[in-house]
């Protein structure tokens, strides 16, 4: 009758201890689904963020691109109405010719220089606007990189 007890005993013993474990593995398993589900939220919030910023900044790109382009307009057609009065008072047709062309060489090197600014300035836009996601995608990488280590 004792063994029995004793048995009895510890087969409880072993229940409980059964028990505790499954419960202790429980409840580790969930706080690390909770903290996965956490992280991937935050990283999606993160990557949200990153898309909001790029698009910030190519707006404000796309405003220095607009802001260029009226003033080069309103450059060059104030240069052209100064050319104009100034061919118009040519005393010769040969006078004429040479400030045109001359005229025209300024045109061309302003367009060259301006053209120039342009691209100077499309390639800072798109490395301004593509940094903050390669930020992300560098941040998906080394957490790609800790999951499989």
């Amino acid at each position: 009758m004792a063994t029995t007890k004793t048995t009895a005993k510890d087969a409880a013993a072993q229940m409980e201890s059964f028990a505790a474990d499954a419960q202790k593995t429980m409840t580790d398993t969930v706080e690390k689904m909770t903290k996965g589900f956490e992280e991937a939220s935050s990283f999606g919030q993160e990557n949200l963020d990153a898309m909001v910023k790029s698009g910030e900044i190519a707006a404000k790109a796309a405003e220095g691109f607009g802001n260029e382009v009226s003033s080069f307009t309103k450059r060059s057609f104030e240069e052209s109405v100064a050319a104009a009065k100034d061919m118009a008072s040519a005393k010769t047709m040969t006078e004429l010719f040479e400030k045109q062309s001359a005229f025209a060489q300024s045109m061309f090197d302003g367009w060259m220089k301006q053209t120039t600014k342009m691209n100077e300035m499309m390639m800072a836009a798109a490395k301004d606007v593509s940094a903050p996601m390669g930020e992300r995608m560098t941040a998906a990488t080394s957490a790609m990189k800790s999951m499989t280590a």
